[in-house]
């Protein structure tokens, strides 16, 4: 087979890799996403290939429970023998992979990449995101190392592995067996167990949403105040003290006796002759086993003979100072799980064992019991494993056995004193069959050691007569029990015994989540969220909010800096104080790892404009608007989505909007659209600028009827009236907030109380009046923001003073879109000086300064009135150096902290206030 490479010469190249952790633009579950490059193989179809698809599905016979688009058993086999390209088989490989390993997935989809003929975006979903990643690298080198000599070859594949991981030599022989040994390794490390996912799994089933909060076990179920933790079965409910008691067994034992509760008889001892003398007082035989131990390690059980108690007793020492000596109990082991005072399983455990057939030694039993597809290694899979090690040795000994003694057919060889799963034992359901007495003593162990989940550990030889009756009693009281024995018992019924926890930690009608409002759109989002946040506040919630000027908590900021993407969201979700969350929800953030929740109240689109074009595959505002409509796509059934009816490709997105709809409108009255007029006239929720002869007032509509909310120039922030952006962005604003139920006089009285103040709004509209002239301070950077300052600047310009302009644009914007900042700056501005921000994002220093004086030139700036100084804080001096009484400096800041601190720090007194020619009148500014 002759080849022909592609320009690189490579025939398989990943070119890129996304871990999106929340909904996202190719769907709404955690998926990694794999841009692969086929190369020469684009050529090649799996039917094409000789063998491919017999010699892939003979290392994965379990392919055939992919369905695929034939949504049937074999589904995934037949496209393969049709043919199908090797991104869509990448796919599947890595879905089974992560399956095999221990955490099943099994969603995934391919898509070509738009205009890259032989380049595909290979998505999946993955439980834990290191796992998903080495699945999608390993499926790779499989894939590889099926194909003829001529078309082998992969590049790119140390972006798919996990950080930390050790670099896959692409060129090594492919080892199926040791490549999924690793990956079932980092299951072992990363995953949860199986008592916490079970946990997690039941508290998606009912909606709850999680947060995983380590790399252990802890898990955060609901949302901020709402919010319950868990350990494995430890939870946010569980009594320190009572951990502590459990842990303790002679402490434990000593008040079950107290209560009355069935125990046996023993002692604390310290030294091996004590732990005899102790033995010799005790009727029958006795057990030895750490003060403070678990999971059965360092117990030994049934010990008669003096020498029997001093290896048992050095053996519960390796795990504990102190050792207790008690009376042996003759019976079955069962453990019996209470959940918050109720008993909701029981399980007999029978200690790991084989059963001779008078021909294999114990070792080879062994190794065919652990052929058994549901035992693997600790926790992974139903049952563990059994493992001949020293205690199997000790107490094989004692019956003077060995690991090559041939038991005869029939004979029970019991491999572990204890029956714990851990140590490859077996589970048998009888929870049906427990005797009423015996589910009473358990309820009363739990309670008195004070335990909300609670394993207790009763010995009795038939557990469906009283012990009363039949002897035995409590042996252990365990805080953190294990669900693995009930929820896939060996023999007998599964229980989700998840289900009770989940109902104890969240009650009937007892929430799991706060409202979660998330605002998208290019222009207003952080002034829109600064408004709800708010209004909220006003209406006495605590309420967490993300803007790109940082993290707050009921007013307070926590965090400075660009906060809109998914991991500040979390902050403010897993804050316990939180009440409702106020997402400003940025297009990077989307793009590079989804939402940071998994479904919102409210989702508001403020307006799509062309920004950040051409930056990762968002060429055109269409593709804009397709990222920023997953808000909307991500709303709940019972909740709203806001949009903006003037915006045509944000109410294009009414159709893929979720819940509720509401509509703002800067045009109401005669000047409504149609497509607002038949909404309101539906009985729809709108809020619309109206004018009135009093001046344009903000007036709600909802099913049908008219109610004024307040004036726009009785709102400081629009500054009397002439911020338009600001009117816009309080429609959005009350939209909300009727959504959310808030009365309308806290409406009113929220945005009346709304300033462009630093410290309400910092970077937005910030006018100063400390200097002999004025100042203002903003964040526009894109050419529809620098519109609307260009109109506002019209009423704010001065009588006979100069408008004085900083700006600079990011580095990743587009020419074009650099040069029509500058154009509009010409428009704007008496006087520009162009700095340049200190990321450059790519392009050459001072490059974009350039692109911005070539725009105000174009559109007739005079050089006299065009400065270039780099630097922002030295551009910023300058300018407010350059001024004059009567003058009117505009700063469009990156580090509006900054120059803010420069404004104020400025020394102006030089200037003599009057010389003041005139200025623009006072519009309820701030003069912080």
């Amino acid at each position: 087979m002759t080849v022909q490479p592609n320009a690189s010469g490579r025939c398989l190249s990943v070119l890129e890799k996304q871990i999106y952790r929340g909904p996202n633009v190719y769907g709404y579950e955690r998926m990694i996403r794999v841009q692969l490059d086929l190369g020469a193989l684009e050529a090649y179809p799996s039917n094409t290939i000789p063998d491919f698809a017999e010699r892939l599905t003979a290392l994965l016979p379990s392919l055939h429970n992919h369905g695929c688009s034939y949504r049937e058993p074999g589904g995934f086999l037949r496209r393969l023998r049709e043919g199908t390209w090797l991104g869509h088989v990448t796919e599947h490989v890595a879905l089974e992979l992560q399956t095999l390993s221990g955490t099943r997935v099994t969603y995934g989809k391919t898509r070509s990449v738009k205009g890259q003929p032989g380049v595909y975006n290979v998505l999946y979903s993955y439980t834990e995101e290191r796992v998903g990643l080495l699945a999608g690298a390993v499926a790779l080198r499989l894939i590889n190392s099926l194909l003829p000599a001529e078309l082998r070859g992969l590049e790119g594949i140390e972006r798919l592995l996990p950080e930390g991981h050790t670099l896959l030599d692409a060129a090594a022989q492919f080892d199926f067996e040791g490549e999924l040994t690793e990956l079932r390794r980092l299951v072992k490390k990363f995953a949860l167990g199986p008592t916490t996912q079970s946990l997690v799994s039941e508290a998606e089933r009912r909606g709850i949403p999680f947060l995983r909060l380590d790399d252990q076990s802890l898990v955060q179920l609901g949302y901020g105040k709402y919010q319950q933790q868990i350990r494995a079965s430890i939870t946010s409910k569980t009594p320190h003290i009572a951990t502590g008691t459990a842990s303790d067994k002679d402490l434990t034992k000593r008040l079950l006796d107290r209560a009355g509760l069935p125990v046996p008889q023993g002692v604390v001892v310290r030294s091996a002759e004590e732990a005899v003398a102790a033995a010799r007082r005790l009727p029958g035989a006795v057990v030895t086993k750490p003060l403070d131990g678990n999971h059965g390690r360092g117990v030994s059980l049934n010990l008669t003979e003096d020498e029997q108690v001093r290896q048992g007793f050095e053996e519960a020492r390796q795990h504990s100072a102190r050792v207790v000596v008690e009376q042996y109990y003759t019976g079955n082991d069962h453990r019996v799980l209470v959940v918050d005072g109720q008993v909701v399983a029981v399980a007999e455990r029978v200690p790991a064992h084989v059963v001779g057939d008078g021909t294999r030694t114990i070792a080879q039993l062994v190794e065919d019991i652990n052929l058994d597809p549901r035992r693997g290694n600790g926790h992974e899979n139903v049952m563990t494993r059994i493992k001949i090690d020293q205690h199997v040795l000790t107490l094989l000994a004692r019956t003077g056995q060995t690991p090559d003694t041939v038991p005869t057919a029939g004979e029970v060889v019991f491999l572990r004193d204890t029956a714990n799963m851990s140590t490859g034992g077996t589970a048998v359901d009888r929870t049906d069959v427990t005797h009423p007495e015996n589910i009473t003593i358990a309820r009363r162990a739990a309670q008195v050691i004070g335990l909300d989940v609670a394993g207790i550990d009763l010995i009795t030889p038939d557990i469906s007569r009283s012990v009363h009756e039949t002897g035995g009693g409590i042996v252990e009281v365990n805080a953190a029990p294990g669900f693995r024995m009930h929820l896939q018992p060996s023999e007998g019924k599964a229980r989700n015994v998840a289900g009770p926890v989940l109902s104890m930690l969240f009650p009937k009608d007892t929430p799991c989540r706060m409202p979660i409002i998330s605002i998208t759109g290019t222009n207003g989002k952080s002034t829109t969220s600064r408004m709800v946040a708010h209004i909220l506040r006003h209406a006495g919630k605590v309420v967490g909010l993300t803007t790109s000027n940082g993290i707050y908590i009921n007013g307070e900021q926590i965090v400075s800096g660009d906060t809109t993407g998914p991991k500040s969201a979390k902050v403010v979700l897993s804050d316990p104080n939180v009440e409702v969350a106020v997402l400003e929800t940025a297009r990077g953030g989307i793009l590079r790892e989804g939402l940071g929740f998994d479904r919102c109240d409210v989702g508001a689109v403020l307006n799509i404009q062309a920004d950040h074009l051409g930056l990762k595959g968002i060429e055109t505002v269409e593709d804009l608007a397709w990222v920023k409509s997953l808000v909307v796509e991500v709303v709940t059934e019972g909740g709203t989505s806001v949009l903006n009816a003037d915006d045509a490709l944000t109410l294009k997105m009414r159709r893929k909007a979720r819940g509720s709809l509401t509509l703002f409108s800067m045009h109401g009255g005669n000047a409504a659209s149609k497509d607002l007029q038949e909404h309101i006239a539906g009985g729809g929720t709108a809020l619309v600028r109206e004018p009135t002869v009093l001046g344009d007032e903000i007036v709600l509509y909802e099913g049908g009827q008219r109610r004024p909310i307040l004036r726009a120039r009785d709102i400081p922030a629009t500054l009397g009236g002439f911020a338009q952006v600001n009117v816009q962005n309080a429609l959005a604003a009350a939209a909300i907030a009727v959504a959310q139920n808030v009365d309308l006089g806290v409406i009113r009285a929220a945005l009346g109380s709304f300033t462009t103040s630093f410290e309400q709004s910092p970077g937005r509209l910030n006018l100063y009046d400390g200097h002999p002239f004025r100042v203002l301070l903003d964040y526009a950077h894109n050419p529809s923001g620098m519109e609307y300052l260009r109109d506002l600047v019209t009423h704010l310009r001065p009588p006979r003073g100069r408008v004085i302009g900083v700006m600079g644009v990011a580095g990743d914007r587009r020419d074009e879109d650099i040069r029509r900042m500058g154009v509009l700056a010409a428009e704007t501005f008496d006087k520009l000086i162009v700095r340049e921000d200190e990321l450059r994002r790519g392009r050459p220093k001072g490059e974009g300064a350039r692109l911005l004086e070539e725009g105000a030139r174009s559109a007739g700036l005079a050089p006299e009135h065009l400065t270039t100084i780099l630097s922002e804080p030295e551009a910023v001096e300058h300018a407010l150096g350059l001024a004059r009484p009567g003058d009117l400096v505009i700063l469009l800041a990156t580090e509006v902290e900054d120059s803010w601190r420069q404004i104020l720090d400025f020394d102006s007194s030089h200037l003599s206030r009057g010389e003041v020619p005139g200025q623009a009148p006072q519009m309820a500014v701030s003069h912080d």
